[in-house]
């Protein structure tokens, strides 16, 4: 099946350039070292998604020129990945149809509270229309593609990352569960954070971003969720093994790989 993937972020909660900071990587001039915050749109399977939803959804969406979405899928709850919710009532007015969102328990209770007016019974005209389903271990589709869930860490919060067809995103996470990895077997193209070269608390680094991606063995694999510490995108790119490559804003990659095959 092919999966292309447009990385609509791929910075850090604060984004780059950091407001107020004057390093080399925030002052660049190169358009690359510009990220809004980690999201992607995913078209396979006859439909398009987001994975995420962040403050910077809006923007993103407009750039992208996504003019139908089909879903929005969380990874987790923090606020940069689910604080641009409220702009799907955009789809809402031109579709005439509710947004599906997949989510963890977790990650709808949480959107429970932030959007609290989407879910209120008297609901207030014009808000965002949604249909929630709930994301396990299980696999899931949208349209005719099979999302598998990645299950791993981001320091004690569980987080989803998924594979569709041959390609693979795992972002915010410090650990992968052992489910992931016997559902990384086989992968084509892997996404996966690397958030600076220091060691992060909850975030993998780039030496251990480098790591999974020696043991995966992808044909390519992309770093997202750069922080402005990385250093210069130019830089990175040419310090990375052949077939690594820095993600960046607005780039599509694709992946005519293999379906995930169960072993158990």
């Amino acid at each position: 099946m092919r999966v292309e993937l447009t990385f609509t972020g791929t910075g850090t909660s604060q984004g780059v350039p950091v407001i107020g900071c004057t390093c080399a990587v925030c002052t660049s001039s190169d358009p690359r070292d510009q990220r809004l915050r980690t999201s992607a749109v995913v078209r396979a399977g006859g439909r398009t998604s987001s994975i995420d939803a962040g403050p910077d959804f809006r923007q993103q969406m407009l750039r992208e020129q996504v003019t139908d979405l089909h879903a929005v899928v969380f990874t987790h709850e923090h606020k940069d990945h689910v604080a641009g919710l409220d702009d799907v009532r955009a789809y809402n007015f031109i579709h005439q149809r509710d947004m599906p969102v997949y989510a963890t328990e977790a990650v709808e209770q949480a959107l429970r509270r932030e959007f609290h007016y989407i879910f209120a019974p008297d609901a207030y005209p014009g808000i965002p229309r949604i249909a929630m389903h709930r994301i396990t271990e299980a696999p899931f589709e949208i349209g005719d593609a099979r999302w598998w869930p990645l299950p791993a860490l981001h320091a004690r919060m569980p987080v989803m990352g998924f594979r569709i067809g041959g390609l693979a995103y795992i972002t915010d996470a410090n650990h992968l569960e052992p489910l992931t990895w016997e559902r990384l077997q086989g992968v084509d193209v892997l996404v996966i954070n690397a958030l600076r070269r220091a060691p992060h608390v909850s975030h993998f680094n780039l030496e251990e971003a480098l790591q999974i991606v020696e043991k995966v063995q992808p044909r390519a694999a992309y770093l997202t969720h750069f922080s402005h510490q990385m250093g210069l995108t130019a830089d990175v790119a040419a310090e990375l093994p052949k077939g690594v490559f820095p993600a960046v804003d607005g780039l599509s990659v694709t992946s005519d790989g293999p379906e995930h095959t169960p072993t158990a």
